[in-house]
């Protein structure tokens, strides 16, 4: 699943002519599903009605033929039920909710602020824990304890700690799945027993990055190593600076949309910008 960027103007409005663009792109390339108004779609830097009106845009466009899953997450409780609740009207399949950041909440306070949204919209909701981020780690015992509410139906775990794989899943049922929200870790996280990953680097090399999923989940670990090993660069530069500052930069340079951001995010430094084009290049990106 790639974590869609969200293309912007000069003048900082959602470019949607580019949005469309990228949809089609990634459909092309064998996407399996598009997360929308993530991190990496500068989520934070959205009003409210900015945020539905993309949900709905990426849900039309895709008019059906892969998932779409919105990111709508918040720091308040309420404001995140809002905003997943505008996601299931626009007709979304799922939702992703980061914890919440900056309140730093404790393990009670995360399970009780997820739970309240997952019982007041029926919905899908995959957690989303990325401490680095939020400044709170939801703990496998927290994520455990969600698992059992009926419409929380996974986790995106972006710890980079592949350790937690067996510990999440020895205590959630099967049908509760774990993705990685980290490109480094991928294969390992996978052949550890995850169900796949929400991607950045899938902005840039969507097809060898569902190529290299399937096969670490037909278990032919050797194959997968092989076909990431030219996108590790890829997966180390597209996190130089802050995302999505140098996701966005890179797809610009492809000519699918201007590079533009939304402050406090600015344009990728001038001295970065050689390291991620032969990141690029070596992950067989033409430029």
């Amino acid at each position: 699943m790639v974590a869609l960027v969200t293309p912007m103007l000069e003048d900082e409005s959602v470019d949607f002519e580019s949005l469309a663009r990228l949809v089609e792109f990634h459909i092309e390339a064998q996407t399996d599903a598009i997360v929308t108004m993530g991190t990496t779609g500068e989520s934070a830097t959205l009003d409210f009605e900015e945020h539905c009106e993309v949900v709905r845009f990426v849900v039309e466009k895709v008019k059906g033929r892969i998932p779409v899953i919105a990111g709508t997450g918040a720091n308040s409780t309420s404001e995140a039920i809002q905003l997943t609740q505008c996601a299931k009207d626009a007709g979304v399949d799922a939702c992703l909710l980061v914890s919440p950041y900056y309140n730093k909440p404790t393990q009670e306070g995360l399970f009780l602020h997820h739970k309240k949204i997952a019982e007041t919209v029926d919905i899908p909701q995959i957690l989303y824990n990325v401490p680095g981020r939020t400044a709170v780690d939801m703990l496998p015992e927290t994520v455990i304890r969600l698992s059992k509410i009926p419409n929380i139906i996974g986790v995106k775990e972006a710890t980079g700690d592949i350790g937690r794989v067996a510990i999440i899943k020895a205590g959630v049922v099967d049908s509760f799945d774990l993705y990685t929200g980290d490109d480094a870790t991928t294969v390992d996280f996978i052949l550890a027993g995850g169900h796949g990953g929400i991607s950045v680097s899938a902005n840039i090399v969507p097809k060898q990055i569902h190529d290299v999923y399937a096969l670490a989940l037909s278990g032919n670990a050797e194959q997968a190593y092989a076909l990431d090993a030219p996108l590790r660069a890829l997966h180390r530069d597209l996190f130089i600076e802050s995302n999505p500052i140098p996701v966005k930069w890179a797809v610009a340079k492809m000519g699918l949309m201007g590079g533009a951001l939304r402050l406090p995010l600015t344009p990728l430094s001038e001295c970065y910008q050689p390291k991620v084009l032969q990141a690029m290049k070596e992950a067989g990106v033409e430029v």
